[in-house]
């Protein structure tokens, strides 16, 4: 059997992101788990991450984390960033992770559309786009200001190496940058910079409530989970209005989220939406999509383009996102070339915990 150590080169090599020191260039997706009951994470959840850290994951991103507010989501097992035991679960996990060595950054989400009415509680949207939800309102706007900011202090509270936005898939920030569901006529609603503009002002509300040094990331998507050809920008100038607006309020890296990491993201250009994030603003970006979801992929010419891409540059660290639901230690198998041990993604994987 061949090992694959050669063939994952730089992938398998230290680096740093923004100042933060890493084992390798490869980062753990976000992804909802479902496992906090009342919003706290249990020690299950710490050996569930701790796992994937010690097996070659360079950078952890949690699953989402709602923010400091009713209306950042209603599920009862998603984990929130709140001061008590939220806080104290979260410093467990980091604790595990730190143990074997890895380092780990969280999530902050808002839900925006996508959270269901629970005690009277509506949605909050940019404008009401869906139907059933609330419009902001300016009050509202400098409320989740503060919450956005509150969440923080507890991650750095909690001991975290990192921060990510969640701006991405049709979420709330998501919800501010796509025309068809910011209709607003103030200034946070028309053109790219104005749609830019209350991401940005979380982003910066962030910043200040983090040590500087802390690596701050901005997880951003084209597509929507509801709409796979929706778009924020639809050329490459109007995505450098929208990721300079990141950039100037105090983003340190871009998570350019695309279904497929191959895929180009604009006509003219094969570089993909990490690597327009990287060119445009100068920061630091990180690839995500359906990388080493089957086997077959280690020795395929898709492995082959990921890592000559991230040899030139194009990209600075690669994250796995649903391989690791059913393969937590796919780095280190991958690596030594026990591909006997890697099986295909499978949907149920996303039922299990371990």
């Amino acid at each position: 059997m061949t090992a694959t150590t050669d063939l994952l080169g730089s992938l398998l090599t230290p680096t740093t992101l923004a100042g933060l020191p890493l084992s390798s260039r490869f980062a753990m997706a976000p992804m909802t788990r479902f496992r906090s009951p009342g919003g706290v994470p249990t020690p299950e959840v710490a050996a569930y991450y701790r796992r994937r850290a010690e097996h070659g994951v360079g950078l952890i991103i949690t699953e989402g984390v709602l923010v400091d507010h009713p209306s950042a989501g209603h599920q009862a097992t998603v984990p929130r960033l709140t001061a008590g035991a939220a806080e104290d679960g979260w410093r467990r996990v980091v604790e595990q992770v730190h143990e074997v060595g890895g380092r780990i950054a969280a999530q902050l989400w808002h839900l925006g559309s996508a959270r269901e009415p629970v005690d009277g509680f509506p949605a909050w949207t940019p404008s009401g786009v869906p139907g059933g939800s609330r419009p902001m309102t300016p009050a509202d706007i400098d409320d989740l200001l503060a919450a956005y900011a509150r969440a923080a202090a507890v991650a750095v509270r909690a001991g975290f190496d990192a921060l990510e936005i969640h701006a991405a898939h049709g979420y709330l920030l998501d919800e501010f940058l796509w025309p068809h569901t910011n209709r607003r006529v103030d200034r946070f609603g028309g053109s790219p910079a104005a749609r830019a503009v209350f991401p940005a002002e979380v982003i910066r509300a962030v910043r200040a409530a983090i040590p500087r040094d802390m690596p701050l990331i901005v997880r951003f998507s084209q597509f929507k989970e509801r709409d796979y050809a929706a778009r924020i920008a639809d050329s490459p100038a109007e995505l450098a209005v929208i990721l300079g607006a990141f950039a100037a309020a105090g983003a340190d890296v871009l998570h350019a989220s695309q279904r497929d990491f191959a895929a180009a993201a604009f006509a003219g250009s094969p570089l993909n939406l990490a690597g327009w994030a990287k060119q445009l603003t100068g920061l630091p970006s990180i690839t995500v999509g359906s990388v080493g979801l089957t086997r077959d992929f280690l020795g395929s010419a898709a492995r082959r383009a990921l890592v000559d891409r991230l040899d030139a540059g194009e990209y600075d660290l690669v994250a796995l996102g649903r391989v690791l639901l059913g393969n937590p230690e796919w780095v280190t198998h991958a690596a030594a070339g026990r591909l006997d041990l890697i099986r295909d993604y499978r949907k149920s994987d996303e039922d299990t915990y371990f």
